[in-house]
C-alpha cells in the first residue's frame, strides 16, 4: 500500500473496533479524526497519540448540530476528508417486552442516522478527494440471537444504506460495508471497564478459521477498502467472521 497523508474520520473511534483501526489507519500515515461521545475513553487515548496526526472531537452521532460542528473542526485541522468510517455503535440487548420506546430510537439513532448525518454531512468534502466511506454493518443484519432486534434492525439498515449511498454518490465517492462476526474487543476498551473475557477451545473452533476475530482482522479490511487502488470496489459488503456464518451447526 501507498504511503498517504490523506484525512480519514472514524467515529466511536476511542474504543474496540474503532480504537484498532484508528491505530492501524495512523500506522499507514493517514490523519485522522476520532469523533466519540466518550470523552473519558478520549482522554486515556490522547497521550498514546500525542506524537501522531490524530486529533479528537467529542461527538453525539445520533446530532445533527454535534456532527456538524465536529466535522468543521475536523476539516479545518487536517483538510479534506478522503475517508469516513461510521464505527460508532449503541448497543441494547433485551426482551422485547422490555424494550423502551426511548431504547429502541437510541439504537437506531446512533447506529443508523449517525451514518446518514457524518455521510451527508461529508459529501462535499468526499466528492472533492474521491474518497470512501466504510459502515459498520454485522452479521446480525442476517441472522439473529434473541434479544437484539434494536441493534440487528439498525444494522439491517445500514447494509441497505451503503448500497444506496454507492449508488448515488457515484462515480465521486465508494461506499461499502464491513460485517464483523465475533470480534473479542473486552480488552480494548477504557480502563474503568476493560477486562479480557476468557475463551474457550469451543468458541474459537465455532469458526472454520479455527479462532475467534479481533479488532486487527477488521481494520486490515478498512485499510483495503480505503487504498485508492482498489477503487472499483463499492457498494459491496464484506463479511469478516472466520467462517462463523457459513458453518451448519446441529445441536
Amino acid at each position: 500500500m501507498k504511503r498517504t497523508c490523506k484525512h480519514v474520520i472514524v467515529t466511536g473511534g476511542a474504543q474496540g473496533i474503532g480504537r484498532i483501526v484508528t491505530e492501524e489507519l495512523l500506522n499507514h500515515d493517514y490523519n485522522v479524526s476520532v469523533f466519540d461521545i466518550d470523552n473519558e475513553a478520549m482522554e486515556e487515548l490522547r497521550p498514546h497519540f500525542h506524537r501522531r496526526s490524530c486529533d479528537f472531537f467529542i461527538t453525539d452521532v445520533s446530532n445533527e448540530v454535534s456532527v456538524r460542528s465536529s466535522i468543521r473542526a475536523a476539516l479545518k485541522k487536517f483538510g479534506p476528508a478522503y475517508g469516513l468510517v461510521n464505527n460508532a455503535v449503541y448497543e441494547i440487548f433485551k426482551p422485547m417486552e422490555e424494550l423502551t420506546p426511548d431504547e429502541w430510537n437510541r439504537a437506531i439513532a446512533t447506529n443508523l442516522t449517525g451514518t446518514f448525518f457524518c455521510s451527508r454531512y461529508l459529501i462535499p468534502s468526499l466528492r472533492e478527494t474521491k474518497g470512501s466511506i466504510v459502515n459498520m454493518c454485522s452479521t446480525r443484519a442476517f441472522q439473529s440471537e434473541a434479544n437484539t432486534e434494536s441493534y440487528s434492525a439498525s444494522k439491517g439498515g445500514i447494509f441497505s444504506l451503503t448500497h444506496a449511498m454507492a449508488v448515488s454518490l457515484a462515480p465521486d465517492v465508494r461506499v461499502n460495508s464491513i460485517s464483523p462476526g465475533w470480534i473479542d474487543v473486552s480488552a480494548i476498551k477504557k480502563k474503568k471497564i476493560a477486562r479480557q473475557v476468557p475463551l474457550s477451545e469451543e468458541d474459537h473452533l465455532q469458526h472454520p478459521a479455527g479462532r475467534v476475530g479481533n479488532a486487527w482482522d477488521i481494520a486490515r479490511m478498512v485499510l483495503f477498502l480505503m487504498d485508492a487502488e482498489n477503487s472499483f470496489v463499492t457498494a459491496q459488503n464484506f463479511v469478516v467472521d472466520g467462517g462463523m456464518t457459513k458453518k451448519m451447526i446441529y445441536v
